[in-house]
Formats: C-alpha cells, sequence, structure tokens
C-alpha cells in the first residue's frame, strides 16, 4: 500500500454537508462475517452438514437439515479456547495469548410423525442458540515510523477546509472528531512563519514571535501535522460478539424431499477500545486513545431444501439461500488525547488533554442500519452403508453488495460508506467432512473449512471528515482456515460429542494512511505493512438427550 496511487471521487473528501457519521466497511464486515461454530458433531465435520442434516446446527445453514429428525432432541454445548496473535512490523515483533470459556449452543428439535405413507412424513420444530461470532482479540505493535508519515497528517487532512471551529465543534455535524482533537491536543497547527494575510494574534492583539523572533501567521483552513517520522505504538482490545436465535419449522416429502424456513434473530455486542501514540526526541509525545462499541439487534430469514434425486442413492443435494441481515444498531464512542508537545511562542513542551466524554456529558451515540449481502449454499452430502457420511459444500456472499441506511431506512447519508464497500470481495467459502462410525455407538470425525479474503488487496480506511470515529488503524484480512477433528458417543438416548478447531487468519495491519489529493487522483502513503497472524485453538463439548 505504501506511497500507491487511487483513483477516487473528490466527493470523497469533500462530504462536509451531510450528517455527523461513525461507520466503515471495516466495522460492517466484521458484523456480517461469521465464525464455525456450533455443536461439536457439526465442529467436527468442519461444518459440512448441510446436506447430510440431523444435526442441530443446520438450522443455520439449511434450514431443511431439521427436516431429516425422526425423534426429539435435546442438546447444549460448551467450549475452551485459547487465542493468539503475533504481530511483525519492521523486524519488531510481537505476541499476545489469553484462554478464554464460553458457553456456545443451546438448542431441541420437535419431531411430529404425519404417518408412513402420507406424503408428508414428518413436521419438524427446532430452536437453537448459538454464538455465530466472537470479537474477542487482543494486539501489539509498535516500531519507527519512516519519513513523512505520522498520523497527525491524517488528522490535518480531516480538518482541511475548517477556518472557523466554533463555540461547539464536537456537536457541529461539519466537523469530524479526528481533526478537533488533533486541534485541540496541539498535533495539528494552522500557525507557520511564512507570511500570510492572517497574523497570529495574542489575545491583547499583538502578532506573536516563535523564540527565534520570526513573526507567526495563520493559514485558514489550511492544518499541518507537527511530526514525522516518530516511534509508533499501537494497542488494541476487542471483546464481545454476535448471538444468533434460529427458529425453524421444517418438512419431510416422502423421505426424498426435505423443506425448512430459519427466521433468525441476531444480539450484537462489539466492542474496540485502541490507544495510538507518538514518541519523539526531546521528550514530545501524544497519545490517542479511541473506545468505541456498537450494539443493537438483526434479523434474516433461511429457506433449504434438500433432495435425494435417485430413489435408491444415499446421495443428498441441498440447496440453501439466505437473505440479508436487516440490523439496527447504535455506535457508542468517546476518546481522549493526551499530549507534551513543543509550543514554538514559549520554546517549552507544553501539557494538554481533552476528553470528549467531559465535553460531550459521556458517549456521542449515533443510530444506524446496516444491511449484509445475501447468502447463496450448495452442498452434497453420501452414506456408505451406517458406518460413512461426507459432507461438502459451496457458500458465496458479494460483501460489496453491502448498504449503510440511516434510521428512516434512507441511503443518501451515507453515500460516502457506500461507495467504499467497493473496497470489500465476494467471499467464497468451502467445506468438507466426514464422520466414519468404528461401532454403532462410537464416531471419529474430520473436515476443513476454508473463506476467501474478505478485503481487496488495496483497501484502506479513510474516514469521512465530519465522522465522530477517531480510530484510523485498519486490518485487511486474508484467507480464513478451519482445521477440525472430532470425537462422539451415541447411546440409546444420551450422546456427547467432542471436537478440536484450530483457526488461521492472517491480515496485513495499518495504524493509519497519509493522503494527498491532487486533481481526481489520491496519493496513499503508509507505514510498513504489520504483518499479522491470528490463530484459535477451541475445544468443545455436547451433550444432548435424543427420545
Amino acid at each position: 500500500m505504501k506511497n500507491s496511487k487511487m483513483f477516487l471521487a473528490v466527493m470523497g473528501l469533500c462530504l462536509t454537508l451531510a450528517p455527523v457519521t461513525a461507520q466503515t466497511v471495516y466495522d460492517a464486515a466484521k458484523i456480517a462475517d461469521k465464525d464455525l461454530n456450533g455443536t461439536a458433531r457439526f465442529v467436527g465435520m468442519g461444518g459440512a452438514m448441510s446436506a447430510l442434516g440431523g444435526d442441530i446446527s443446520t438450522i443455520g445453514t439449511n434450514p431443511a437439515g431439521i427436516g431429516i429428525y425422526r425423534s426429539h432432541d435435546v442438546m447444549t454445548s460448551f467450549s475452551l479456547s485459547s487465542f493468539g496473535t503475533d504481530a511483525n512490523y519492521a523486524g519488531n515483533a510481537t505476541s499476545t495469548s489469553k484462554m478464554k470459556g464460553s458457553y456456545d449452543n443451546l438448542g431441541f428439535v420437535l419431531s411430529t410423525k404425519i404417518g408412513n405413507k402420507t406424503t408428508l412424513r414428518y413436521v419438524n420444530f427446532g430452536f437453537n442458540y448459538h454464538k455465530s461470532n466472537s470479537f474477542y482479540g487482543n494486539m501489539e505493535m509498535g516500531g519507527q515510523l519512516g519519513h513523512g508519515l505520522s498520523q497527525s497528517y491524517y488528522m490535518a487532512q480531516q480538518a482541511a477546509g475548517i477556518k472557523s471551529w466554533g463555540s461547539s465543534p464536537y456537536t457541529d455535524a461539519n466537523i469530524g472528531w479526528l481533526s478537533v482533537l488533533g486541534y485541540d491536543g496541539w498535533m495539528i497547527t494552522d500557525v507557520t512563519t511564512k507570511p500570510t494575510d492572517t497574523p497570529y494574534l495574542d489575545k491583547d492583539g499583538n502578532q506573536l514571535s516563535d523564540v527565534n523572533g520570526n513573526l507567526l501567521y495563520r493559514t485558514p483552513g489550511t492544518f499541518y501535522g507537527l511530526y514525522d517520522g516518530g516511534n509508533a505504538t499501537y494497542r488494541s482490545q476487542q471483546r464481545g460478539g454476535i448471538e444468533q436465535y434460529d427458529f425453524n419449522v421444517s418438512f419431510n416429502i416422502k423421505d426424498r424431499v426435505y423443506l425448512g424456513v430459519t427466521l433468525g434473530a441476531y444480539s450484537v455486542d462489539y466492542s474496540k477500545y485502541t490507544v495510538y501514540g507518538e514518541s519523539y526526541t526531546n521528550n514530545e509525545y501524544y497519545s490517542l486513545t479511541s473506545d468505541n462499541q456498537i450494539v443493537g439487534a438483526g434479523f434474516d430469514v433461511k429457506l433449504g431444501a434438500i433432495i435425494r434425486p435417485f430413489e435408491y442413492s444415499p446421495l443428498r443435494v441441498g440447496l440453501a439461500i439466505h437473505t440479508p441481515t436487516f440490523y439496527s444498531l447504535d455506535y457508542k464512542t468517546r476518546a481522549y488525547v493526551e499530549s507534551s508537545l513543543y509550543d514554538p511562542v514559549t520554546g517549552k513542551n507544553e501539557a494538554a488533554s481533552v476528553a470528549t466524554e467531559n465535553i460531550v456529558n459521556g458517549d456521542m451515540i449515533r443510530e444506524f442500519r446496516l444491511q449484509t449481502p445475501w447468502l447463496y449454499n450448495v452442498s452434497l452430502g453420501y452414506t456408505v452403508g451406517s458406518s460413512l457420511a461426507l459432507g461438502a459444500e459451496y457458500e458465496y456472499q458479494d460483501y460489496s453488495s453491502m448498504k449503510f441506511r440511516d434510521p428512516q431506512g434512507f441511503s443518501d447519508s451515507f453515500e460516502y460508506e457506500n461507495s467504499t464497500t467497493a473496497m470489500l470481495k465476494g467471499v467464497h467459502t468451502f467445506r468438507a467432512g466426514l464422520e466414519y462410525k468404528v461401532i454403532p455407538q462410537f464416531a471419529i470425525r474430520a473436515g476443513y473449512n476454508y473463506r476467501s479474503a474478505l478485503f481487496n488487496k488495496d483497501a484502506f480506511k479513510d474516514l469521512p471528515i465530519n465522522s465522530i470515529q477517531t480510530d484510523t488503524d485498519f486490518s485487511n484480512t486474508q484467507a480464513l482456515n478451519n482445521y477440525t477433528v472430532g470425537i462422539g458417543y451415541r447411546g440409546s438416548m444420551f450422546y456427547a460429542d467432542l471436537a478440536y478447531k484450530f483457526t488461521s487468519c492472517k491480515s496485513e495491519f495499518y495504524p493509519f494512511v497519509n493522503m494527498n489529493q491532487s486533481g481526481n487522483t489520491l496519493e496513499i502513503a503508509s507505514p510498513e505493512v504489520t504483518k499479522v497472524t491470528d490463530r484459535r485453538s477451541q475445544v468443545l463439548l455436547t451433550l444432548g438427550v435424543r427420545f
């Protein structure tokens, strides 16, 4: 990304009349994404059970999978996870790790037999709760920034065109928080020694000079970052997740066609805490703390079918489609700046601190709606006798089709945010898994799950100039791989399953970008990429009863 050039619409840098905004495509992609999670049997087979059915977790992939049931089922799942993150910036390596337990899954199926010779054989009802996404993660990076690189330059660009801050810039819909925090924290300035039409005056109307006796002037509407080439430090904590509640009805037609529909409800609780700082010689430094949260709820509808195309063949073909998830969300944020920077008038370091919660009386809250992509699923299932089950499936979601809207459902005020979804890609997911019964009561399982990258290679985070968001960092995630194994016991009623999942995902992290607009050409410069590897090892236990 460093020193690359992109062509963007000028309007992306000039939205000064829109309402205050807060969201980016990076927030949207995180909320739209889902983990491989559910019962231990489902996870142990890599999630490749959409055509096989007969597991409560298929309620959220192919709803027709619940139609396979011929008995009632009650189950619950627990897990223990180890999260690890390795980061390398310019040869400076850091590593974080954490262990965390979780209650992951609770569901039941009520199976109602209609008849042995009727067209409609079974009508089944199901409910399942599970954690569809975990946002848990910690990260640290640090090192020397290159020449001409500083977050303060980005702050200055966000302040471009502001000639008057007014009496309440933190609640002004035309002014973003990053720019005013930079100004109040003395990380950006409009003061120069080059003569302009606007002298820099003290409260008595006298023109000020720097310590060398040079007269000082202002440049209304033009701001400068104070430093470059400093030493950067960054750390973040992400917490929360998405809880999913699925309600299902499914049908068994002649033991050859299975149909199902699932209504999904979602609860979102995502928090991100970041601290970014730059330090320089002569004990100069600043740090910017951003504390953000997204909470809300959403819903979707999933439709599915499983067909046995050949009467005497165990082959099953599954088809499913998921509507977008329609979220109604609140973005909550607060920020804090602490600095000690050189003052050219006094010739000394001057301290400053600004806390937005003291200015706006707590968090700034903005409501918005998010529409995730449609999802399409095709799957195959095959059994060999009663001993071997094989599953494979493919999913596709076009993440670039996501939409931001205001609380009234209109997208006009999110024109810029919706234009940036072009940085996202169509995402391909492949799953494969098998289950082999060593004896009727004992099975072993293995699976693999692959998801392609969400972001284009040159994607970057650009905040609208009126955004209240102050965290400038972003990660372009690459392909994600899940490797799974499992074992299971089936008694006459009671069953127990155990699975292990290893997840690995690489990403490219940037603490900020610096931008220079020249006509219709936007020049992008960034610090050297931080290579990040996220790992998760998860052990899942499912206990259940069928009757």
